[in-house]
């Protein structure tokens, strides 16, 4: 079993997933508008843009997305995107890229369980843990 995130957006999905193309390193491996769709001919004129599927490939994982239908977003609650990384500097680089205009929850810095953590709800509304066990 391969368990990957799915996030969902309110109109901006591709110009979140090329700044976390941009944050992560990774590669978009899929793209496709409403307009590109079978379907399209049953999708109102401003939301043939939008994303209705769109694919981050990040090595071992992958995270994938979407613009939510008009009327259908909900802000995201109860639940954080959690990121492992083992280098400290590239841990660093990521919550420092993910806070850029969003709103840091708790800072990234050192607690009993690892040598850095932090928590933050990036620009997009996707909230984040950035989690840094040991200093390499």
């Amino acid at each position: 079993m391969q368990l990957n995130s799915y996030l969902m957006f309110n109109g901006n999905c591709d110009a979140a997933f090329k700044f976390y193309e941009h944050c992560f390193g990774g590669k978009i491996v899929t793209r496709m508008t409403h307009q590109e769709a079978p379907s399209a001919e049953n999708v109102p004129s401003n939301w043939q843009d939008k994303i209705m599927h769109i694919c981050l490939d990040l090595g071992e994982r992958l995270l994938m997305g979407s613009d939510s239908p008009p009327g259908y977003f909900e802000s995201p609650q109860g639940f954080y995107v959690q990121i492992s990384i083992d280098d400290p500097a590239e841990a660093d680089r990521i919550f420092q890229a993910l806070a850029e205009n969003g709103t840091i929850r708790m800072p990234f810095e050192q607690t009993f369980w690892a040598f850095r953590f932090g928590m933050l709800v990036d620009q997009f509304g996707t909230p984040w843990m950035i989690n840094c066990e040991k200093a390499v």
